[in-house]
């Protein structure tokens, strides 16, 4: 494994390594989870669990709820060779009620049908007064064969999105449209990349299947990474991480990031 700041924690000998859109996303969380002090904390769909091996660095006690055999096992590899402990669980364990001052989940909510339900679920776990930080895809315009390829269900209005945190019970405390402009463009790339030569699986696969594949799958990444983590491209990134802070307020972007407080 290697670390660079801007980048985080990537695997290339494992086939992992950060996406564009990762990127972005990870810098947004990064700031919502600034002033906050070590805790319990448990992140829904962990992938390759690398916010939570960056968490763990901090003193976060990390567990996390992962359906994909294939990204448990990685998440194993990769703890065994950092030494951070993350505890991986394939179920919910009924000792999670009122538990975790953090509850995390980063591009889930859209993978699940029944999308309500699993935001009661969530917004259980939480300790009184915790935080419940998540992402989904915006703009149900931009539905494209990325989506598809995900194993994705929808993607998010604003409000619908607020609405299902608010039914779960929950207290609204930040919003913010991410991505805008480097997040809309490589989504674009991807999708006309997934039309044009479709995976070896295919589009019409299981959700589940297309979910587990989707946490962990960087074959149309890794290429592009030794340009990412060279300093012109360090440079380009910091270049459109400046872009999306001053833009996220505005819904250009591709992709939202909302804070939630437990009562």
């Amino acid at each position: 494994m290697e670390y660079l700041p801007l980048l985080g924690p990537a695997a290339p000998e494992e086939g992992w390594v950060p996406a564009p859109r990762y990127l972005l996303r990870r810098q947004r969380i990064l700031r919502q989870l600034r002033n906050l002090s070590p805790c319990e904390v448990i992140e829904i769909g962990c992938g390759a669990g690398m916010l939570l091996q960056e968490l763990s660095a901090r003193g976060f006690l990390c567990q996390a709820l992962e359906s994909s055999p294939q990204a448990r096992q990685l998440v194993a590899r990769l703890s065994a060779k950092t030494g951070q402990k993350i505890a991986v669980h394939d179920e919910p364990d009924a000792s999670w009620r009122g538990r975790f001052s953090l509850v995390m989940a980063f591009e889930v909510l859209e993978h699940i049908e029944d999308d309500a339900a699993a935001m009661k679920q969530w917004a259980s776990w939480l300790a009184p007064r915790g935080t419940l930080l998540i992402s989904v895809p915006a703009h149900p315009r931009l539905w494209s064969a990325a989506d598809e390829w995900a194993g994705h269900y929808r993607r998010y209005r604003k409000q619908d999105l607020i609405d299902v945190v608010v039914a779960a019970g929950l207290e609204i405390e930040h919003v913010e449209c991410y991505g805008f402009p480097l997040g809309n463009v490589t989504e674009q790339m991807q999708a006309r990349g997934i039309r044009r030569h479709p995976p070896r699986a295919s589009l019409d696969q299981s959700h589940q299947i297309n979910s587990n594949r989707s946490g962990i799958e960087r074959d149309h990444v890794l290429r592009w990474y030794p340009a990412m983590r060279s300093l012109p491209g360090q440079l380009a990134l910091r270049c459109a991480l400046a872009a999306q802070a001053m833009s996220s307020g505005l819904p250009f972007g591709n992709g939202y990031l909302i804070r939630a407080r437990g009562g």
